[in-house]
C-alpha cells in the first residue's frame, strides 16, 4: 500500500481537529479509538480471554491505547513494528480538594504536571478537561470548553523589575487560578460539574482534571505555513500514528504485525500503570503472541525481530537563541521529521536504527533531519530509551521539531505533521 501526497494540508486541518477535540489524555485516547473503530478495529477487554483471530484490534486504560493489525496468515512468532508515542501534556491539574480562594476571589487548586513553562498559562482563557468517576464505577468524559478560569498574572506597576529582571513564579503561591468571585466552599467545582453533565448532585466520587488554553489552533505566518497550538507535544505523534496504524490496516503481505502503542505519564517519569515504564505494552504484545497458539520461545523470536519508532516532538533551531543548540545540527520546520540522537542513551537511536528511518523516508520519499542536543545543555528524555530496556526490543527516537516545547501553546511547520505520518506509513508496511 503507497503511502499518501507529501504536503497534504488536509492532513495538517485534521490534526488541529483532534487537538482541539482532545484536551486531556482520556479524550485522545477515546478520539483515537473512534477512529481506529472506524477503520474496522474493534476493541478487546483486558479481562477477556483473546481470540486468534486477525484483523485490527485495540485496548484501552486511563490515557493509554495499544492498537495493533494482525495480518493474515501471521504466524505466532511473527514480529512487530511498534509507533511508541504519549498522549499527556504539561499543565494545571486539579488537587483533591480544589475549592479554594483568597481575598475575595474564588480559586482552583491545582498542581503543576510535568515541566511546563508556567508563564504560558498566564493571562490566558481556560477551560476543564477530564474524567469523572461515579459512584457506580462508570467513567464520564467532561470538556468545559469555555473561559472559565484564568491565572492573572500580577500588574507592572506593582513589580517594576519584571521586564529587566524576568518574571519570577511560585508553583504554589502564584499558579492558582480564579473563576469567580466570593467565599471559596468545598465541593463547589465537582456539584458545578455534576450540574454541566445532568448527572446527580454527589455522584461524582473521583475525578483526574486538568486546565486547558481554550484558543483553537491555527495557521501562522504570512503563507500560513507554521501551525500554532496545544498539545502537538505529543498529541501531534499520536495522530500521525493513528493515521498510519489505519492506513496500513488490510496491507496485503505485511510480514510482521504493525502496532500503535499511546502512553500516559511521559511528562513526569512513565511510571505508572498506563506510562511506558509499565507493564502495558508487554502484556498486550505477550498476550497477542499467546492468543495465536505461541510459547515463550515464540514471544522471545517475536520481540528479537521487532523495531519501534518512538515519535515525539524535538527542538527546532530558535531563531533568537541559536547558540542553545548544536552548531552543526539546526533542525528547521517543514523540512521532515527528526532522528534524535544522544549517545548517553537519553534517545535510543544507533546506527542500525538510523538506516531503519533512513529507508522508511526514502521509501515515503519523505527528507528529513538529525537533532542533537547541545553538549552545554542537558538533553531530555523520551519514551524511547524506556521501551528499548524494559521489552528488550530495538528501538529509534523520532519526531517532528517544535518550538514552545512545554507552552500552553506550540509551534511546528504545517507540512511537519503529514511529512511524519508518511515515513510513519513507510515503517509500518516495512
Amino acid at each position: 500500500m503507497s503511502s499518501p501526497a507529501r504536503f497534504d494540508r488536509g492532513h495538517t486541518d485534521d490534526l488541529m481537529t483532534f487537538l482541539t477535540a482532545s484536551p486531556s489524555p482520556y479524550h485522545a485516547v477515546a478520539n483515537a479509538a473512534e477512529r481506529l473503530e472506524k477503520a474496522g478495529f474493534r476493541q478487546l477487554s483486558e479481562t477477556d480471554a483473546w481470540d486468534s483471530g486477525t484483523g485490527g484490534k485495540f485496548v484501552l486504560r486511563g490515557g493509554a491505547l495499544i492498537a495493533w493489525y494482525v495480518p493474515e496468515g501471521a504466524a505466532a512468532h511473527t514480529p512487530f513494528r511498534i509507533i511508541g508515542a504519549h498522549t499527556d501534556s504539561p499543565n494545571l491539574r486539579v488537587k483533591p480538594l480544589p475549592d479554594t480562594g483568597s481575598q475575595g476571589w474564588r480559586q482552583i487548586a491545582v498542581e503543576i504536571y510535568g515541566g511546563t513553562l508556567l508563564n504560558t498559562w498566564l493571562d490566558r482563557d481556560l477551560g476543564l478537561a477530564g474524567r469523572l468517576t461515579l459512584r457506580d464505577g462508570t467513567e464520564r468524559l467532561v470538556n468545559i470548553d469555555r473561559a472559565l478560569l484564568r491565572v492573572p498574572q500580577l500588574a507592572v506597576h506593582l513589580d517594576r523589575s519584571v521586564n529587566s529582571d524576568g518574571l519570577k513564579l511560585d508553583k504554589q503561591r502564584h499558579m492558582q487560578p480564579i473563576w469567580g468571585l466570593g467565599e471559596a466552599h468545598e465541593g463547589d467545582l465537582i456539584a458545578f460539574l455534576e450540574e454541566e453533565e445532568g448527572l446527580e448532585h454527589g455522584s461524582v466520587a473521583g475525578w483526574d482534571l486538568m486546565v486547558h488554553s481554550i484558543e483553537p489552533p491555527a495557521y501562522l505566518g504570512r503563507d500560513r505555513e507554521l501551525v500554532a497550538g496545544p498539545r502537538m507535544d505529543n498529541l501531534l505523534s499520536v495522530h500521525a500514528g493513528v493515521a498510519a496504524l489505519a492506513a496500513v490496516s488490510g496491507a496485503e503481505k505485511l510480514d510482521h504485525i504493525p502496532v500503535l502503542a499511546a502512553f500516559d505519564h511521559e511528562e513526569n517519569g512513565s511510571q505508572s500503570d498506563t506510562g511506558a515504564d509499565g507493564p502495558l505494552l508487554g502484556n498486550v504484545l505477550e498476550r497477542s503472541v499467546f492468543a495465536r497458539g505461541g510459547t515463550y520461545e515464540d514471544r522471545a523470536r517475536a520481540f528479537a525481530g521487532t523495531i519501534c519508532l518512538s515519535s515525539d516532538t524535538g527542538h527546532a533551531v530558535h531563531p533568537n537563541y541559536g547558540e542553545r543548540h548544536d552548531p552543526t545540527h539546526h533542525p528547521r520546520a517543514n523540512a521532515g521529521p527528526i532522528l534524535k540522537v544522544n549517545v548517553n542513551q537519553r534517545y535510543a537511536t544507533d546506527g542500525s536504527g538510523r538506516a531503519v528511518f533512513a529507508a522508511a523516508c526514502e521509501r515515503a520519499g519523505v527528507p528529513w533531519q538529525t537533532f542533537v542536543s547541545n553538549n552545554s545543555m542537558p538533553c531530555g528524555t523520551t519514551i524511547g530509551p524506556i521501551t528499548a530496556a524494559r521489552h528488550g526490543i530495538q528501538t529509534v527516537d523520532i519526531g517532528v521539531a517544535i518550538l514552545s516545547m512545554h507552552s500552553a501553546r506550540e509551534l511546528c511547520g504545517a507540512d511537519d505533521p503529514y511529512l511524519l505520518a508518511n515515513a510513519l506509513v513507510a515503517f509500518l508496511e516495512g
